[in-house]
């Protein structure tokens, strides 16, 4: 008689508002702890008050020892200076994919450390050089796909900063937007794109919550080639005629890469003085009166 009615107990059935009986729940359940909720779980029945509180158990907790969040793998290679387009593609790709190890997937949340303001943009300018990602062809689609979606509208489909909210009807914009074919914009360092995009600069608003870091570099990319192409200049994944600095071909890499899937973290900012990028004229830190970059 006292085996049925415990039966009975542990195999009452869930229906309409109510969960059924379970016997030991804890065995079925986890005693999680919902971050940033201070309350006590349902189900914890044995736990009062843990080694820890309730309110030390909520918070955000620092990533184990040695261990690297998942989009932060850049953390490790953004610490080398590079002297060449070609070996920041390798390394960053040697880290994503290092021989027996594990790889990191970009998911878009690369820490970028230079500040919002003049200064900072002007630190990027001489600082960031190099695309972290080599030129490919799936890439240079993948970043037309996004500049015609977020840039060409005012940018204009071929960079010449007539797209057609400002062409259109008049005009929707107070400034003109930057001509990117002009020689100031297409001589400009990697960084001065990469921070525009970030930021926004001056009727341009910030691009960071749209474009992941990937998709940050293909628009570059695509930027580039479109600059290439009013030049008469090849920029694709064969050849790089415009400026060797910008990015690199991803048939000339020399040893087997994962291509267009390899990020490098933006590093610290460092002191001023660096050489700026590839261009003849020295890029002006100062605006150029253009919407945008």
């Amino acid at each position: 008689m006292a085996g049925s009615i415990i039966a009975n107990i542990g195999c009452q059935q869930p229906g309409g508002n109510t969960t059924g009986s379970e016997f030991i729940p804890d065995m079925a359940h986890s005693v999680a702890y919902e971050a940033n909720v201070l309350n006590n779980y349902s189900l914890n029945t044995w736990d009062k008050e843990s080694t820890f509180t309730r309110r030390q158990l909520s918070q955000p907790k620092l990533p184990v020892k040695n261990t690297i969040p998942r989009g932060y793998a850049a953390i490790g290679i953004g610490e080398t200076a590079f002297v060449s387009p070609e070996e920041a593609v390798e390394s960053s790709e040697g880290k994503m994919y290092p021989d027996g190890g594990i790889a990191y997937t970009p998911d878009g949340h690369v820490p970028y450390y230079f500040p919002d303001t003049e200064e900072g943009r002007t630190l990027a300018m001489q600082q960031i050089k190099y695309n972290p990602f080599p030129i490919t062809a799936e890439g240079l689609a993948k970043g037309q796909e996004l500049y015609n979606i977020f840039c060409g509208i005012c940018h204009g489909d071929a960079g010449g900063g007539n797209g057609y909210l400002v062409r259109d009807n008049g005009g929707k914009y107070p400034a003109q937007p930057a001509n990117l074919l002009d020689s100031q914009y297409v001589y400009s360092s990697n960084g001065r794109y990469y921070h525009a995009i970030i930021y926004g600069k001056n009727a341009m608003g910030g691009y960071s919550d749209k474009l992941s870091y990937e998709e940050r570099w293909d628009v570059i990319h695509y930027i580039r080639s479109l600059q290439a192409k009013a030049k008469k200049l090849k920029y694709d994944a064969t050849e790089n005629s415009l400026a060797a600095d910008f990015g690199f071909p991803a048939a000339k890499m020399t040893k087997t890469t994962h291509q267009n899937q390899a990020p490098v973290g933006e590093m610290p900012p460092s002191e001023p003085g660096q050489s700026d990028a590839v261009s003849p004229e020295k890029e002006n830190p100062e605006n150029h009166g253009g919407s945008g970059h």
